[in-house]
């Protein structure tokens, strides 16, 4: 029989996260953003979960929009990162997406062909990765006209540098950038808000929001993890306990023997790794838990197992279930252990793990 390894994903707290960020938006609209797979979390599932809620989604190419469709949704969803290729237009004409046009290429490609999708412009306002700078704005908009392009522009996109940190004065002057590159087309829609921009009092989100880590219930804002933001988590990550042995004091563990114990120990082996995708780099005192009971990691993350320290779980027995994330630890606190983000852990589940849906 296959290992008890599993990452369990609960639609019910990923539809409360998802109006958690349509309240947050006010006014504005929210695309949901399943791009990643859905973080990770199986974008076929996380999109006919929010099919009832999420007018739009959000995915960064045409193969996870097309994915979207694969199963059995019509809403429109927009391409964070265009199209790729000149053809691709048709396709986004012909199952109703909605691309990101951000660079010159990407102009040419509309205005001499055929096809005619709806689509958004990007405005670079100080990111610098993809986009039009705001000055080349009126020159776009005219080649569109002229090319009979125009009648598709839904409106203008960007994407903030450092929403996540709410002490950085650069979002407010990439909102005041991109107001006033956007002035001009007042009729125009407007979509700006990550999921950090959901959670900066005073911020304008106006028509379209697009929350995407906040949905899976990963903390957006540094400092805060999603619980203390009011987020659920959506992702339970959990593997069996293998073996329990005791070490002795001098005695190590692992790879490099990186831990060596002070005292006697008892200790277990945990049936997942970075095989899995469990970050290699989350040491001695990484929290999990089991049956409740939080408990640390010892020792160096093998491919296909590590090592916890049970001192605090006398009642553990083999076969238990250790959490490694989840309800009881919070992924942003392994996150922050390994030196990495909430959003690297869910996205690098490997497909070893199944998933089971709830």
């Amino acid at each position: 029989m296959p290992r008890a390894t599993v990452a369990r994903i609960d639609l019910a707290a990923l539809r409360r996260n998802f109006q958690t960020a349509r309240a947050r938006a006010g006014a504005a609209r929210s695309m949901a953003v399943v791009k990643a797979d859905g973080y990770g979390h199986g974008i076929r599932q996380v999109a006919r979960a929010l099919a009832d809620d999420a007018p739009k989604f959000a995915v960064a190419c045409l193969e996870e929009a097309l994915a979207i469709r694969e199963a059995g949704l019509s809403q429109a969803v927009v391409l964070l990162q265009g199209v790729h290729a000149r053809g691709d237009l048709a396709d986004c004409e012909h199952q109703g997406f909605e691309p990101v046009l951000h660079s010159r290429q990407q102009l040419d490609w509309l205005v001499r062909g055929q096809a005619r999708p709806a689509f958004w412009l990007k405005v670079n306002t100080g990111m610098n990765r993809l986009g039009f700078r705001p000055d080349t704005l009126p020159s776009v908009v005219e080649t569109l006209a002229v090319g009979g392009g125009r009648a598709g522009l839904l409106g203008f996109v960007t994407h903030f540098a450092c929403a996540d940190d709410t002490g950085s004065p650069m979002t407010a002057e990439q909102t005041a950038v991109f107001e006033a590159a956007t002035a001009a087309w007042p009729d125009l829609m407007k979509s700006v808000g990550n999921s950090a921009a959901h959670f900066l009092p005073g911020q304008p989100l106006y028509d379209w929001s697009r929350p995407g880590i906040m949905l899976y219930g990963g903390s957006p804002v540094i400092g805060q993890t999603g619980p203390e933001l009011g987020l659920q988590p959506v992702m339970t990550l959990e593997a069996p306990l293998m073996t329990i042995r005791t070490l002795q004091a001098g005695e190590s563990v692992g790879y490099g023997a990186s831990f060596v114990a002070e005292r006697e120990t008892r200790m277990g082996m945990v049936a997942i790794g970075y095989g899995d995708g469990y970050p290699r780099h989350a040491g001695t005192d990484t929290p999990a838990a089991i049956n409740g009971q939080r408990i640390r990691l010892i020792g160096r993350v093998s491919m296909d197992m590590l090592a916890v320290d049970l001192t605090n779980a006398p009642g553990a027995r083999e076969g238990d279930l250790v959490e490694l994330w989840g309800r009881t630890v919070g992924v942003d606190d392994v996150a922050r252990c390994a030196g990495t983000i909430a959003y690297e852990l869910l996205t690098g589940i490997t497909a070893r793990v199944p998933r089971e849906y709830r």
